[in-house]
């Protein structure tokens, strides 16, 4: 586990400023606490903070050769890391996150002249900017963000993977950029102020995530597929990577045979680790499917068997009544498929009581950066995380398979596809965590909800979203919609579930790997016709097809389940318990912003906790995040 941060100052001397970069390194803390390295020279500052990462339990990878990711890799030598000649720095490299392809690229710098001193693929990537300049993002295969400051002349690149996986941040200055992994890095800096604006206020409250924007005026993520250039005369921004509209050949019987092969190649690649490695497993097509193709790698490679973990809550009936949120439960079709592939399956069960308790402990806000979360299913997320590190190191997820295939209710809702907004409008509408929930803001003072009009701030943002959409000219009606709600889930709602789990298993110490985000399956994928995604007119047609051989049908036609999600009164309960402290002791800077008649609402006896949990939840995080990050509300 990792976190990068940096300063680049053109007209002063930062090597008298290791205080600075030190505060700010900091505060990656939370990602990985253990060992830190800075790189100081006139104009440049460079600091990563990471974890000493050793085995736990007895997992396996392929057993073909070391990891040599700088997160798993022992080897993997420190960072920042740099390339020098005759005693004087060529390049330096600061970097996160995994590379799928180090070994290929190794390889090919090798038989260019290249000479390699560790294991490391952030090595890789430091040799690989120094062949072929910026235009190693393009050959980059992986989840990542990296900082290269080049020394020869004096210009700094910030890189971010193509789907987002991983944060990158940064704040352009009078004479350079400060920047870092998560926010609290770049707010750290002395010359950065936490400002938060209404338009600020509204990217906190909308669930769909506009790409580039953060809360805090000035302060920019590097968009999924950019890159970001640093220059004496300022900064400029290029995108190297992004879905494009291509016709698609295949038959069907292609189709799913290049599904198939693709996602053979991706899970062998992301299973190369020596640290123990895992699946996690709910039960539903996209974990299962991994699952099983970890099996069959492993099996084929003589390892042992895939360890795999379910998660399930104390007190829980196996016989779950049906909602539209799950209509069944996880257990018995994650054994069923752990049985299936002769998988090591571990079930881990949480408590309502460890979830509140955790969630006291501001250990969640400090993974989000930011407040306004999806309450206990974030917690839920992070205790399940915490104790799958206990035994395993590295584990594989689904996430990204519903946005590709085809997976949500709004795929095959016809009002929602014929709807001039965001499909997942209704639900968000409704709330998206779980049924009965209500939005985020509804315990805000009413003249603040009306002043954020956070509708017409959507249907901005929709239409903003619809412009990038890439067409062909031969598409049908129908086809032409289904490539914009595809683009809309790739690029709009995927960025919030993905930034979620990473910070989750970051801060758990967890490195979590998501095949599905391979950026070779999402082109294929996207191109493909909606016709072959929904072939036999359920979700997910066309991943169904390419794995239904490794599955039981069972678990092969089970309908989706959102993972993990509690369905526990408990939590709500001792949440608005937390609630009522906060506004008898009426000191939170937080109550500014909150609406005194819906709080006595919320905290009334016959008030459904369940359906305020949200809004609670945000209640909550404002009071610490406003004091905490010192946050300035120009609203």
């Amino acid at each position: 586990m990792c976190g990068i941060t940096g300063w680049v100052a053109f007209d002063r001397d930062l090597t008298a400023e290791r205080a600075v970069l030190e505060a700010m390194t900091a505060t990656q803390a939370c990602r990985g606490p253990d060992v830190g390295g800075v790189h100081l020279e006139p104009h440049a500052a460079l600091g990563r903070l990471h974890l000493t990462r050793t085995g736990t339990g007895t997992g396996t990878g392929t057993g073909t050769g070391r990891d040599a990711n700088p997160d798993t890799d022992p080897d993997g030598g420190e960072q920042p890391i740099s390339v020098e000649h005759d005693g004087r720095p060529l390049a330096v490299l600061s970097f996160t996150g995994e590379l799928h392809n180090h070994r290929e690229l190794r390889a090919e710098l090798a038989s260019a002249g290249h000479r390699f001193r560790t294991r490391s693929s952030a090595e890789v990537v430091l040799h690989a900017y120094l062949e072929w300049g910026e235009g190693l993002a393009e050959r980059l295969n992986g989840a990542y963000a990296f900082a290269v400051w080049d020394a020869r002349h004096e210009e700094l690149l910030l890189v971010r993977d193509r789907l987002g996986v991983k944060p990158l941040h940064y704040h352009p200055t009078p004479d350079g950029v400060v920047f870092g992994t998560g926010l609290g890095a770049v707010l750290a800096h002395p010359a950065v102020r936490a400002v938060v604006d209404l338009d600020g206020l509204r990217e906190l409250l909308s669930f769909t995530r506009t790409p580039g924007a953060t809360p805090y005026r000035g302060v920019h993520e590097v968009r999924p597929g950019h890159l970001v250039r640093v220059r004496h005369g300022g900064v400029t921004v290029r995108r190297y990577w992004a879905l494009e509209a291509r016709e698609h050949v295949d038959s069907l019987e292609s189709t799913v045979a290049t599904v198939r092969a693709l996602l053979d190649d991706i899970v062998h690649r992301q299973l190369d680790s020596d640290l123990p490695l895992c699946s996690l497993l709910s039960g539903g097509l996209d974990s299962s499917a991994l699952t099983a193709l970890a099996a069959k790698t492993l099996r084929q490679a003589g390892a042992g068997p895939v360890r795999s973990f379910a998660v399930d809550f104390t007190g829980r009936d196996e016989e779950l009544h049906p909602d539209p949120a799950r209509s069944t439960p996880d257990g018995p079709y994650a054994r069923m498929l752990a049985r299936h592939v002769g998988a090591d399956h571990s079930v881990i069960e949480l408590d309502a009581a460890e979830l509140t308790e955790l969630r006291r402990s501001r250990a969640v806000l400090r993974a989000r950066d930011l407040p306004g979360g999806l309450a206990d299913l974030d917690v839920a997320l992070l205790l399940l995380f915490r104790r799958v590190r206990e035994r395993a190191a590295v584990a594989l997820s689904g996430e990204a398979a519903d946005e590709l295939f085809g997976g949500y209710p709004w795929h095959h809702d016809p009002a929602a596809i014929a709807a001039d907004d965001f499909p997942w409008a209704a639900r968000l509408d409704g709330g998206l965590a779980g049924p009965g929930s209500a939005p985020r803001e509804q315990l805000l003072d009413a003249d603040l909800v009306r002043k954020l009009d956070l509708a017409g701030h959507r249907r901005a943002q929709y239409r903003e979203a619809l412009a990038e959409v890439p067409h062909l000219a031969s598409a049908d009606p129908t086809e032409r919609r289904m490539r914009e709600i595809s683009y809309l889930d790739l690029t709009r709602f995927a960025g919030v579930l993905l930034d979620r789990n990473e910070r989750m298993s970051r801060a758990a110490g967890l490195e979590v790997r998501v095949p599905f985000c391979d950026h070779r399956l999402v082109q294929y994928v996207f191109n493909t016709p909606w016709a072959m995604k929904n072939v036999d007119g359920r979700q997910k047609s066309l991943l169904r097809a390419a794995v239904r051989d490794l599955l039981p049908d069972a678990v092969a036609d089970r309908v989706k389940s959102p993972y993990p999600i509690t369905a526990d009164p408990r939590y709500p309960q001792l949440l608005r318990a937390d609630l009522a402290r906060l506004v008898d002791g009426r000191k939170s800077p937080a109550l500014e912003l909150l609406d005194r008649r819906r709080l006595a609402d919320a905290l009334a006896p016959d008030t459904d906790p369940q359906s305020v949990r949200l809004g609670v939840d945000l209640a909550l995080d404002l009071d610490v995040w406003l004091t905490d990050h010192r946050v300035t509300l120009e609203l």
